[in-house]
């Protein structure tokens, strides 16, 4: 059997079933399609993928590579819309399945889609190598996925231990053969952005393990993970998985195993527990995206709850530079067009800001963070956002933080809005224009 095995947000080989499945073939051709799109303009403003995202996903991507090599394999990337190229190879290479991990996400599903339909031909099959559960270990029928994380917290804790039925693989060992080593038009992928700041983040499956080690048996700053976790800026006071976790060079699977193993031998405590506490909210805002679909990405959300919103340009791009009335929503959002990265607390308040300060449309924020961060990961972002804005999983509604009360709280001496230079010299005020830009006096 000639297999075809199509990486996405699972580029691994420890704790990968789908991988696994894709081994049991007489040849085996890995690609990795980098779609153009990704790169232009949406109808939101923003593009699909900024250059922090894009550096440490090709460093994520050589890192596999590397991976590959010493089992005769070798990653195929190619340049290109994956409707198109996904079937070329399939023909070109006589393939007889296609195997894929499932993804959360409209877009992802409908190119899916087209492409089964337009090569009949092939077996399709994808396995659930995002999640800690599959959708039928779920205890719950994902149709009934309750509308609140409390409600989901207490199904999946009340079914027992933590979840086991999908146990992490190990590391293959071992791979069938490429179709030679087909070329590939890896050249024409964008250049990528030399960075301005020293990188936090290096991509790859071994700087993933390496900083899960880190965070629990190095400087087991798990152990004190729920006093820490809301800090503006400090390396261990969270667990910085996101960016592995996002695109799949780290398995949550082996994650939890690894903190289970840890409280076993080390330390179990509130803090440990939060971590896990944590990563059930990843795992919902995962079968809620495919729960709900295109429902995540629409402006009354899931809970169809018309909002009051509209789209100020200024203000808009005020916030994206920084340059509001709001000293620490302009620190984060400086922070995060720079680094690329932005802690929890810092992106609840610069969303607040958006939707509540400054009134704008949430899916414009949205659109911005999944542009900027290097942690983007659909579900979350989006069903973060419909959360904030108060048509998503929320039951109480609107969020809105006290950003005077939260900046004494968590930044008291100005050390966060001094490093990012939260202090705009001229902030733009919210009544500079009015809704057709035409200037207020």
């Amino acid at each position: 059997m000639n297999t075809l095995y199509w990486f996405t947000r699972d580029l691994r080989l420890h704790d990968n079933p789908a991988l696994l499945a894709a081994s049991k073939s007489d040849m085996l051709l890995c690609v990795y399609v980098v779609d153009p799109r990704w790169f232009a303009p949406g109808p939101l403003q923003s593009k699909a993928m900024g250059g922090h995202r894009w550096r440490f996903l090709w460093q994520s991507l050589m890192a596999l590579e590397r991976s590959l090599r010493p089992l005769g394999q070798r990653l195929h990337i190619a340049y290109g819309e994956p409707e198109t190229v996904i079937p070329e190879l399939i023909h070109s290479h006589a393939v007889d399945r296609v195997i894929q991990s499932r993804q959360p996400g409209t877009r992802e599903a409908s190119q899916w889609q087209v492409i089964k339909a337009k090569t009949a031909e092939a077996v399709f099959q994808q396995f659930e190598t995002l999640s800690l559960f599959t959708e039928g270990s779920l205890p719950i029928p994902l149709a009934e996925l309750p509308d609140t994380f409390s409600q989901f917290r207490k199904r999946i804790e009340g079914a027992g231990d933590r979840p086991s039925e999908r146990l992490r693989i190990r590391t293959l060992t071992a791979l069938p053969p490429p179709p030679g080593f087909p070329e590939d038009n890896r050249g024409d992928c964008p250049p990528i952005p030399e960075p301005q700041h020293p990188l936090l983040f290096l991509g790859g499956e071994a700087a993933g393990l390496a900083r899960l080690h880190e965070f629990l048996y190095t400087t087991h700053g798990v152990d004190r993970y729920k006093e820490t976790r809301n800090a503006l800026e400090d390396w261990d006071a969270s667990s910085k998985f996101s960016p592995w976790l996002a695109n799949g060079s780290l398995s949550v699977c082996e994650v939890v195993e690894t903190l289970t193993e840890y409280e076993t031998c080390e330390t179990r405590n509130e803090s440990t527990y939060w971590l896990w506490f944590e990563l059930l909210w990843r795992e919902y805002f995962h079968w809620y995206a495919i729960r709900h679909g295109a429902n995540l990405f629409r402006r009354n959300g899931v809970q169809r709850k018309r909002r009051q919103a509209t789209f100020y340009g200024h203000r808009f791009k005020a916030w994206c530079e920084g340059n509001t009335e709001y000293p620490i929503v302009n620190a984060a959002m400086n922070q995060l067009r720079e680094t690329g990265y932005l802690s929890n607390r810092a992106r609840q308040l610069a969303a607040s800001c958006f939707v509540n300060e400054l009134g704008l449309d949430w899916r414009y924020g949205a659109a911005w963070f999944e542009e900027q961060l290097i942690d983007y990961d659909v579900a979350s972002n989006y069903g973060n956002w419909q959360y904030l804005a108060g048509v998503g999983a929320d039951p109480r509604g609107l969020r809105q933080f006290n950003l005077v009360k939260q900046t004494q709280q968590y930044d008291p001496v100005g050390t966060f809005i001094d490093r990012w230079g939260g202090e705009a010299e001229q902030p733009v005020g919210l009544h500079t224009v009015d809704a057709a830009d035409w200037p207020l006096l």
